[in-house]
């Protein structure tokens, strides 16, 4: 597949062609929100084997091979040119597709209120053949050892349908916020935490999760060391069941961080003791917080390196948002930026008929619009370039696959461009 960027006076049927796709296959395959109106800066995903270059000056054989990680003999030979033939500006190449790793995929998805949206039931049916878990978010840790259990309706046929791990989201969240108390009683009272282990196990019988997953947070640092003696205890627990264990970490980039949300939560320990982790590397761009990307490349690649330092990289994965965020401005502290999905993001711009830009640096795209009361707005969210460089980094670093918070925003060209680098694992 090939990722085009759209640019001043190009239409759907244009790029089809110079493609050799139809105009159909291109809208159904990209979802596009607006076919008859065009975003500058908008991508698309396109549908074919391998992708194609056009040459620029200066160009020769060898640079781009170096480019796009396929040898010079590979690429003459696809293109039935000798490996010494001199290129004309303009001339199109294909360049044929690479081998593809294998990589495990999770989403969660949030049922609110008091039933399951039939869009979300939708997305996460849409999603699942991409997916190697699927996690219902989630049980709540009760202070006698007990659980609330989320809204699962058709989340756990859709697992089996699609041979998904169904994972079992357990949080120390009390009314919505997670709640130090909460963890202290589960992890330090042993009564408390029996009954607490018994209540999972009878419950992932009954309903079928293959994955235990734990997402404490906020827990007290003195509690670092009760959090992986329970683990240990949970492990051991439910590797008698055969089933997996993970936990769901905080972006770290150094064993003494300080603060709530990093101190409990100890890298080299849940490497040894659980099967894999997730770390949340997204939210640098925050609801609350000023305008910028939600999960901006440098800092992701900077927890990440750190992570790989105290555990497998086979044992880790990349957190990534599959939504964006649109902000007032100027941002004032206390107001919250509205979440949009990148499919919103494309509306709003070709509403306002404003350009998409792309910061390399991070490597996401953003735009600014005033709306029609005057109110100027700065938008951030994902696009095809921003999650093939995340791709990029999982395939550097070697790690275990990508999780996704969360199921219900609309991104079509993540599970395109998941299949053209990825051939995902199914337990």
């Amino acid at each position: 597949m090939q990722i085009h960027v759209v640019q001043r006076g190009q239409t759907i049927a244009g790029i089809a062609q110079a493609y050799g796709i139809s105009a159909d296959e291109l809208i159904r395959t990209n979802q596009v929100p607006n076919p008859n109106d065009l975003v500058v800066g908008q991508t698309l995903v396109i549908p074919i084997t391998g992708s194609y270059y056009w040459v620029r000056s200066g160009d020769s054989l060898w640079s781009i091979s170096r480019r796009v990680g396929i040898s010079v003999e590979e690429i003459a030979r696809a293109n039935r040119i000798s490996a010494n033939q001199p290129l004309t500006i303009g001339q199109r190449l294909y360049i044929p597709p690479r081998p593809k790793r294998n990589a495990e995929f999770n989403a969660y998805v949030e049922p609110r209120g008091t039933t399951v949206a039939p869009a979300l039931e939708r997305s996460a049916r849409e999603a699942a053949p991409y997916l190697t878990y699927l996690a219902p978010f989630s049980f709540q840790a009760q202070r006698d050892g007990s659980l609330k259990q989320p809204l699962l309706n058709q989340f756990p046929a859709i697992a089996r349908a699609n041979n998904n791990v169904l994972m079992m989201v357990i949080t120390n969240q009390e009314n919505d916020q997670f709640s130090d108390e909460l963890g202290r009683i589960l992890l330090n009272d042993q009564a408390i935490q029996t009954r607490f282990l018994n209540n999972i196990v009878s419950t992932a019988r009954r309903l079928g999760f293959r994955d235990i997953h734990f997402d404490f947070e906020y827990l007290r640092p003195e509690d670092r060391e009760a959090y992986n003696r329970f683990l240990r205890r949970a492990k051991q627990r439910f590797s008698q069941e055969g089933w997996l264990l993970s936990t769901a970490l905080a972006p770290k980039t150094s064993a003494g961080q300080k603060g709530r949300w990093y101190e409990a939560h100890d890298y080299r320990a849940h490497g040894e003791i659980v099967d894999f982790v997730v770390i949340m590397t997204y939210e640098w761009g925050y609801s609350g917080g000023p305008a910028q990307a939600v999960s901006p490349i440098g800092p992701v690649r900077q927890v990440l390196e750190y992570a790989i330092t105290e555990m497998p990289s086979s044992k880790i994965m990349m957190g990534q948002n599959l939504y964006g965020y649109d902000w007032t401005l100027p941002f004032v502290q206390g107001t919250v930026a509205r979440a949009i999905s990148p499919q919103q993001a494309i509306m709003i711009a070709a509403e306002y008929d404003v350009a998409i830009q792309y910061d390399y640096t991070a490597q996401a795209p953003f735009f600014n619009y005033t709306d029609r009361a005057g109110k100027k707005h700065e938008v951030w969210f994902e696009d095809a370039r921003s999650i093939q460089a995340k791709f990029n980094l999982i395939k550097e670093l070697n790690l275990r696959g990508m999780s996704y918070w969360k199921l219900g925003l609309s991104f079509p060209q993540n599970w395109l461009l998941i299949t053209d680098n990825f051939n995902v694992r199914k337990r």
